[in-house]
């Protein structure tokens, strides 16, 4: 698919009322996936690439990248990603296969498994963050400028944390 020419102050805004059919929300959203779209398809390349996992396996990388230490509990893992369990399990089994995660039962809970990244996949993690972020924002300066791709950082939640009410 060839991609647009257009500079992103080249692209309408998304108005706060009126004049289309759509209401701004929803002209809004269009745009966040837009946004997101293209940036996925573009790391999808890339991820393979650098560090020959598929994108989900990459999206379980980066949720346990971002833990302080140790990893979190499989259960958790796919409810941030809202992947069934399932597919989860076959993805841990990729990432263990290639020495990028590890597995092991949580104190206390038989049915319980953690998993954390290893040293390997920090190292390759931190060799490849650069090019992934300017994979990321280059994506996103297609559909949106500065001020608005701020403005989404800026809502962007903290999902290393627990969810309210648990």
């Amino acid at each position: 698919m060839a991609e647009p020419q257009e500079h992103p102050a080249d692209l309408p805004e998304c108005p706060a009322g009126g004049g289309g059919l759509l209401p701004a929300e929803l002209r809004a959203w269009m745009l966040l996936l837009a946004a997101t779209g293209a940036v996925e398809q573009r790391l999808r390349t890339v991820v393979k690439e650098k560090l020959d996992v598929s994108h989900d396996e990459f999206l379980v990388l980066c949720l346990l990248a971002e833990q302080p230490e140790g990893g979190l509990r499989m259960t958790r893992v796919a409810e941030l990603l809202g992947r069934p369990k399932t597919r989860l399990t076959y993805q841990i089994a990729c990432l263990q296969h290639a020495g990028l995660v590890t597995r092991r039962s949580v104190c206390g809970d038989r049915r319980g498994i953690e998993v954390a990244l290893t040293d390997k996949a920090r190292r390759l993690l931190a060799e490849t963050s650069g090019t992934l972020a300017e994979t990321v924002t280059e994506g996103l300066t297609r559909f949106m400028g500065p001020d608005q791709c701020a403005a989404m950082r800026g809502l962007m939640p903290d999902l290393s944390q627990e969810p309210r009410g648990t």
